[in-house]
């Protein structure tokens, strides 16, 4: 897999996040092509990674085995569609990274015989702890979701959805979700300070709890609901803490409601989006 050509349309961060991650991953910079039209960009890119960057797209696509997206959810149909005979003639697999847009406004413009594969992955990816999902129409061959399996792994973990209307949920969970925590922490952090805590003793105690506390839940062979108990001796502070978070706070239907409108706005992004298509 190794020696499979792809190309990346876009190389912004995600773009340069995946090219850094295969390349970390053993796959030779010769395979690795982009397209990036701003040349110091261009050239920094060439520079930094060793892969050819091309100003135009059908230039930077030719012969290429898989064809990333990584535009805009705005430019990407009309990116798609400049591009179309190039990626149906060489029957290049498509991956796109585009937030909001469904798989159905992609084979309005490719058809629905061609492989393509939807992938949601979130902002961990450029430090390459991210979590990307993932759908697959029924054009994509097992082999081919093994390539954009291995692809998407260089930058975090990957799962595979049955349902692509589960995008909607996977982008207000884990796609915003990086959001959520850094609001926490900044909360946290703000409390701790007006508590009494120096600035810099407050966000170091701050991020290395939240740090701490995900390591525990990822290496632990319990649910998170445990760990807190855990956590929670009765009478002591903790549970005099959560106590305010859930019954002053309403925290758990919060989180929901949070969950639910960001659901709700990816939905209405998609519908705008393909109603262009």
């Amino acid at each position: 897999m190794k020696n499979t050509k792809i190309s990346f349309i876009g190389c912004g961060n995600m773009g340069r996040s995946l090219i850094g991650g295969l390349i970390s991953n053993g796959y030779n910079a010769n395979v690795l092509r982009g397209s990036e039209t701003d040349p110091v960009k261009a050239q920094d890119i060439e520079n930094t990674f060793g892969i050819k960057v091309y100003e135009d797209n059908t230039s930077a696509i030719k012969d290429a085995k898989i064809v990333i997206l990584a535009v805009k959810p705005q430019n990407l149909l009309k990116t798609l569609s400049n591009i179309a005979n190039q990626v149906k003639q060489d029957k290049s697999v498509v991956i796109s990274i585009a937030a909001g847009v469904r798989i159905q406004a992609l084979e309005s413009i490719l058809g629905i015989d061609h492989p393509i594969i939807r992938v949601m992955p979130n902002t961990p990816a450029l430090i390459r702890a991210g979590a990307s999902s993932m759908y697959a129409n029924q054009s994509v061959t097992n082999s081919q979701r093994e390539m954009a399996e291995e692809i998407m792994r260089s930058v975090g973990i990957t799962i595979w959805l049955d349902n692509e209307l589960l995008m909607d949920t996977v982008t207000a969970l884990s796609g915003s979700g990086p959001a959520y925590f850094f609001l926490l922490m900044q909360a946290m952090e703000k409390a701790a300070i007006k508590l009494g805590l120096p600035i810099d003793q407050a966000r170091l105690l701050t991020l290395e709890t939240a740090l701490g506390a995900s390591k525990m839940a990822i290496n632990s062979e319990v649910d998170t609901a445990t760990l807190q108990h855990r956590v929670t001796s009765p009478g002591g502070t903790t549970e005099a803490a959560i106590q305010v978070l859930l019954e002053q706070g309403n925290f758990e239907e919060l989180i929901l409601d949070a969950l639910t409108a960001a659901q709700k706005k990816s939905q209405e992004i998609a519908e705008t989006i393909g109603s262009s298509a």
